[in-house]
């Protein structure tokens, strides 16, 4: 039984870290962006690893390789769809328009096999309750539905108004986990002075009490610290009532 128990051990590390070199070269997608293909080969990779880990049954060896070759496999897949957009539409299939100039359009809805409600709940997600509201629905390779509303339903952007803008990028860490992060720091052209002032502006001695610190593209530190400064709640028990 004890043998049994470290094997099982053993191979499920052997088949743990295999799928975790496998995933990196393979690359990471959200689960909202995973094809069918992706979704396939993420269930075959999970079963095989599953079985290597406790069918004591077998050799290791062959579900490792059984591994391999499913990796092996789909790299080249997505090699040569990098190349070939037939290939690329065989296997991922290819954007369907729902509603195109405002209109539904049917025969793609059947071809996609999606239902009027599948339609109205999507556009339910993204806040719209009106078909009319609808110019471009787009049902993509990932199953989501991307819509482009009528310009007259669009919000209202600086730029329709002849608004000037400031620029806005990524904010930086400065701070993460109460280390300071000593590269992006190099690289803005900073130190710990300048840092170590700014954070005494906000009444702060210690980096260390620091859980995140970030620098945005207009020199703004946003800071927050291990203990919030929450405001305590009034108690309206210590005050009198009206006479």
């Amino acid at each position: 039984m004890l043998n049994e128990t470290l094997v099982v051990i053993v191979r499920g590390l052997i088949g743990f870290f295999s799928l975790l070199i496998f995933a990196r070269l393979i690359g990471k997608q959200q689960v909202s962006q995973l094809t069918f293909f992706d979704y396939v080969f993420g269930i075959t990779i999970g079963s095989i690893a599953a079985s290597l880990t406790t069918d004591l049954t077998s050799r290791a060896w062959l579900h490792w390789v059984g591994l391999i070759t499913w990796t092996v496999v789909v790299l080249l897949v997505e090699v040569i769809t990098l190349k070939s957009r037939p290939l690329a539409m065989m296997v991922d299939g290819e954007p369907v328009i729902l509603i195109m100039n405002g209109h539904i359009m049917e025969k793609a809805m059947k071809q996609a096999r999606f239902l009027l409600s599948d339609l109205l709940g999507e556009l339910r997600k993204k806040n719209i309750f009106d078909l009319a509201e609808v110019e471009f629905a787009v049902l993509e390779t990932s199953g989501q539905l991307s819509v482009l509303k009528k310009s007259q339903y669009q919000p209202v952007t600086p730029h329709d108004l002849n608004l000037p803008t400031t620029y806005k990028g990524m904010s930086t860490e400065l701070i993460y986990d109460g280390k300071i992060v000593e590269q992006n720091l190099t690289d803005l052209k900073l130190d710990h002075q300048w840092l170590t002032a700014e954070l005494e502006k906000q009444g702060i001695k210690d980096p260390a009490e620091v859980f995140v610190a970030l620098l945005n593209t207009q020199g703004e530190l946003f800071v927050d610290r291990y203990r919030d400064q929450v405001p305590q709640p009034v108690d309206v028990s210590d005050y009198p009532g009206p006479n």
